[in-house]
């Protein structure tokens, strides 16, 4: 197969694979499903309270956090049940890291919506 040199082209088929990859962590992984359908709440939710141009960037930032890191601790357990189907001590302290990681920006995200959505409650 010839590798194809043109930026252009290369650019767009890394794009499909990345549309791809996202398609297939949202469609398959309950983790990212759950993640995703908070996200579409969220984002009804800024429309329906009109919420603020900055408020929008850190709703955004937020959400785009966890389904990223989402998406890298689900890489990293396939990787690691692929390399060592079969329980394994550090295959399990590896996971449990990446699940930390998910567990910060989750943290994260929820202070970020609480400053943005509770004084817009409190306020009705």
């Amino acid at each position: 197969m010839k590798q194809d040199h043109s930026f252009v082209t290369g650019r767009l088929k890394s794009f499909k694979y990345a549309f791809a990859g996202a398609y297939k962590l949202i469609t398959t992984e309950h983790s990212i499903m759950t993640q995703f359908s908070i996200g579409v709440l969220l984002t009804a939710a800024g429309f329906y309270f009109g919420i603020s141009k900055t408020e929008w960037l850190f709703q955004t930032m937020s959400i785009g956090l966890v389904l990223s890191v989402e998406g890298l601790n689900t890489a990293v357990e396939k990787i690691a049940d692929f390399i060592h189907p079969d329980f394994h001590k550090k295959i399990g302290f590896i996971k449990d890291i990446g699940a930390g990681a998910v567990f910060f920006a989750a943290i994260a995200a929820l202070a970020i919506g609480l400053i943005i959505y509770v004084p817009i409650i409190l306020a009705i």
